[in-house]
């Protein structure tokens, strides 16, 4: 039967990956298929109909948390605004947990290691200056400000962590969105950590352990660009390295 986005049937073929990193299977399903319907809606529906003891996470629905993030025939996206017929192979389709993360159960990964390097990389605002103080002004067309604000709207879905394979070859790696955030911070003008930042930046595991392949900006569902900010940090501790070269 045709009418459903291209897809050719009444029902879909999902496997999902179950269990979590110590014992995972995949399990079949078969769930109707319905016009404009997402990846979180296929998920939903099996959670809902078919096993209620599926765990995966969701909130907002519309693209804004990122909370609802899995591989999807080995792809990192945002589920619920991924269309389940532009990602079928055939009538079929795969979901799973998001890579490079550990997996508590089924799709639900543990996010505190993204969480970590997002700290270990000094993505906090560091600041000097107290309630007495006046606030910096921020000149919107400043080149510093201009790069600070490429950043900022990255919500930590960890899509772009999920698709790196540096990540996925070396754990010590901060990743591309806690670097990302490293660069925002390292460009705004109310920031006074730039010492601190470049040394997080480029100790082991930091932006030179980047290999530059791009996939965190090809998968970015917000169209960041996490691979020029790296690129950026490369360039800044390289300065800073030269400048203390006596």
């Amino acid at each position: 039967m045709d009418g459903f986005g291209g897809m050719t049937s009444k029902y879909l073929n999902v496997t999902i990956e179950r269990g979590s990193d110590a014992e995972s299977v995949q399990q079949a399903f078969e769930v109707p298929a319905y016009e404009n319907q997402t990846v979180l809606d296929v998920v939903s529906w099996v959670q809902q109909n078919a096993d209620p003891t599926l765990s995966y996470r969701f909130a907002c629905r519309v693209g804004m948390c990122g909370s609802c993030a899995m591989m999807v025939n080995g792809v990192p996206r945002w589920t619920c605004r991924t269309h389940i017929s532009k990602v079928l192979e055939g009538n079929s389709v795969t979901i799973g947990p998001l890579r490079n993360l550990p997996v508590i159960k089924d799709l639900v990964v543990d996010m505190d290691p993204f969480f970590d390097k997002w700290i270990a990389a000094e993505g906090m605002h560091h600041s000097g200056l107290t309630r007495e103080d006046s606030i910096v002004p921020v000149d919107e067309e400043n080149a510093a400000r201009v790069a600070a604000n490429a950043g900022i709207e990255c919500i930590n879905c960890a899509v772009c962590y999920a698709a790196c394979d540096t990540v996925a070859g070396n754990p010590e790696y901060l990743g591309p969105a806690a670097l990302l955030r490293a660069w925002t911070l390292l460009n705004d003008v109310k920031d006074e950590g730039r010492d601190t930042i470049l040394n997080a930046v480029s100790a082991n595991g930091g932006c030179h352990s980047c290999h530059s392949m791009g996939s965190c900006t090809a998968y970015c569902p917000n169209e960041l660009d996490p691979m020029s900010a790296i690129a950026g940090l490369k360039r800044e501790t390289a300065k800073s390295f030269f400048k203390r070269v006596p």
